[in-house]
This record gives C-alpha cells, structure tokens and sequence, in this order.
C-alpha cells in the first residue's frame, strides 16, 4: 500500500511541476482550451474507472479528480502567476494526494485501516502547514523590501506565529497517529503506550 501511494504522489507532483516551464505564456483563449481539455481528461478517465470494480474504482476515480484539481490550479498559477496561485497548487497536491491515500486505506481493516487514515490526514497537515508557512515567509520578504521597521517587525512575528502553528498542527496530526496504534493493543501495554505517547508529544 504504502509503495502505490507513493507512486500516485510523485505522479501527481510530476503532473504540477510539468507545467512550469510554460508559465506566464498562456493567453486567454489558450487558458479557456486549456481548461476544456483538462475537464475532458477527468471525464475520460472517470469513465475508465467505471470499468474497475469495488475499492479499485474508488481510488482510480480519487486519482483522476486530483489530478484534475492539480490541473486546474496549475493552469490558474500559469494564467495569473503570484505567490498565492502558486499556494493554491501546493494545497491542491496536498490534498489530491490525501484523497487518494484515504481511498487505499479502505484495502485494509479494524486498527490498520484507522491509522492508515490518521497517517494519511498527518501527511496533509504537514503540508498544509509547509505551504502556510512559506506563504507568509514570502509576504515577509516583500515587507522587508519596502515597509517600515514596525511593519518588518509584525511581518516577522507573524512568519513565527504561523511556523509556530504548523509545528503544533503537526504534533498534534502524529499524536493522533500514535495514539491510534495504541488501540491495537489491550491492557498494561496499551496503557503504556498511551501515557508513552502523551510525553513524546506534550498532551
């Protein structure tokens, strides 16, 4: 499992960066065809799905809309290029590739199968926060090009406020995780491994 969502990640990061090297080259008329044929793609590749069965189909159709929603973000970064189209792709990634890893969760049964999700939601909290976290170092740069030394300063201090909450999303995301193993396990031990998981974690 782990190995096929591997594979559908690098699939759908290689989908995003393969439209770089045509940024800012796209006109209005090349960005409305654009669009057409990538919601072509998904409905071609939606009706393909159709022809798996059961959890197969499900992530097949996971797939395909992710990569559309990549897509989509792609074209709207190469249309109107900023630091902001470009947070949309990173959290369009994000969260294509966690739909997807959520599907193949479903492979699975009773505990695996819940921390298969935990893990899966702790990888899309990370890179939300990743993505977050260089948005606002960004938006400090430019402040520190052209604003007051108050301003830097807030600029700064929210850089460190927003590192600050993703570090505690992220704990909090692998708490989760932790603590979702420990139900595989049954008295003393799994006592053990709750009160193990509360110190490496703070709680």
């Amino acid at each position: 499992m782990k190995k096929s969502i591997i594979c559908t990640a690098i699939g759908l990061l290689t989908l995003s960066f393969a439209s770089t090297s045509i940024a800012q080259t796209m006109t209005k008329e090349a960005y409305k065809v654009a669009k057409t044929v990538t919601a072509n793609d998904y409905k071609a590749a939606k009706a393909d799905c159709k022809l798996l069965k059961g959890n197969a189909e499900d992530v097949c159709i996971a797939e395909a809309k992710g990569k559309e929603n990549v897509a989509l973000a792609e074209l709207a970064r190469m249309n109107m290029p900023s630091q902001k189209t470009r947070y949309d792709v990173r959290m369009a990634t994000a969260q294509a590739i966690y739909s997807v890893a959520n599907e193949l969760c479903d492979e699975q049964a009773g505990n695996a199968k819940d921390v298969c999700i935990k893990k899966a939601k702790a990888a899309r909290v990370s890179a939300t926060a990743d993505a977050k976290t260089e948005l606002a170092i960004v938006d400090a740069s430019r402040a520190y090009n052209t604003s007051t030394t108050a301003e830097r300063d807030q600029a700064s201090k929210k850089v460190a406020e927003v590192r600050a909450d993703g570090a505690a999303d992220k704990r909090t995301a692998e708490y989760k995780v932790a603590i979702e193993k420990c139900d595989a396990l049954a008295g003393a031990v799994k006592d053990q491994c709750v009160a193990d998981a509360k110190t490496r974690f703070a709680k």
